[in-house]
């Protein structure tokens, strides 16, 4: 555990991740920031991860950014404002390009920067209950670190919305919209999650990571002569692999693969 993270390793090829600072329903801060970052950069090289479960402890999932930060905030010249929302972008960035999926179980409230959050996670199951917001508008501000996540996740059209109005909206409805897989009674969430885990897991390792690279680089580009031969190229370099030939000669031969086993 460390100052404001509580990290678990339930398994070689799984670890959980939660925001624990209840007491401010896991409003994130310069700490916060720095420590999801150490923590992701290091789960970017681990080679047997699989999955990361991102969560949070208390009665909520995340607040957005903490008050007494913000105050903080209010007396920083442009450079530090610059500089303290650059470290937010980076670690943004370093969880939505762990190699490995990582999924965002989401409970209780999931307010602006928490929702850009959510919004790096590959797969969201979220409790019935859970009321998500774009806050910042209401305050004189902008989501912008998180936008890019945010749009990609949410969608042009509903982002236009929920960015401009600051309306909360329930889990139905970030379903509805695209943002959030799957909405689960509070009592069945971890179920839900761990019925997430366990179907990455099974598939094989080399593989997920190469799916989730996938969609990252194919997402938006026009499908030319460049892109049909980059996927070309990435089929027949995960064929010609040790794990490839593994998982077809499995199945040919009714197996489970070696990655089960």
């Amino acid at each position: 555990m460390t100052t404001t993270l509580d990290i678990r390793r339930p398994s070689p090829h799984v670890a959980e991740v939660y925001l624990n600072r209840p007491e401010v329903r896991n409003a994130f801060n310069d700490g916060v920031i720095a420590e999801l970052t150490a923590a992701f950069a290091a789960f970017a090289h681990d080679a047997g991860l699989r999955a990361v479960v991102l969560g949070g402890h208390g009665k909520a999932f995340c607040a957005g950014a903490d008050l007494a930060w913000m105050r903080a905030m209010a007396d920083y010249d442009w450079e530090r404002n610059r500089a303290d929302a650059q470290a937010l972008a980076d670690m943004l960035w370093t969880v939505y390009t762990c190699p490995v999926p990582v999924v965002g179980r989401i409970h209780g409230d999931c307010y602006a920067g928490g929702v850009g959050l959510a919004a790096v996670c590959d797969v969201l199951v979220a409790a019935d209950g859970v009321h998500f917001c774009l806050s910042e508008a209401r305050l004189g501000l902008l989501p912008a670190t998180i936008g890019p996540y945010v749009i990609r996740a949410l969608g042009e059209r509903a982002s236009q919305r929920y960015v401009t109005t600051a309306e909360r909206f329930d889990a139905a409805t970030a379903k509805a919209l695209g943002f959030v897989h799957e909405v689960v009674a509070a009592d069945a969430l971890d179920a839900k999650v761990g019925e997430v885990v366990a179907a990455l897991v099974a598939n094989g390792p080399a593989a997920v990571r190469a799916c989730k690279r996938l969609v990252h680089d194919l997402a938006g580009r026009p499908i030319d002569d460049a892109l049909r031969a980059d996927t070309a190229r990435r089929i027949a370099d995960i064929r010609a692999s040790a794990e490839g030939r593994e998982g077809v000669q499995a199945f040919l031969h009714k197996r489970e693969p070696s990655w089960r086993v």
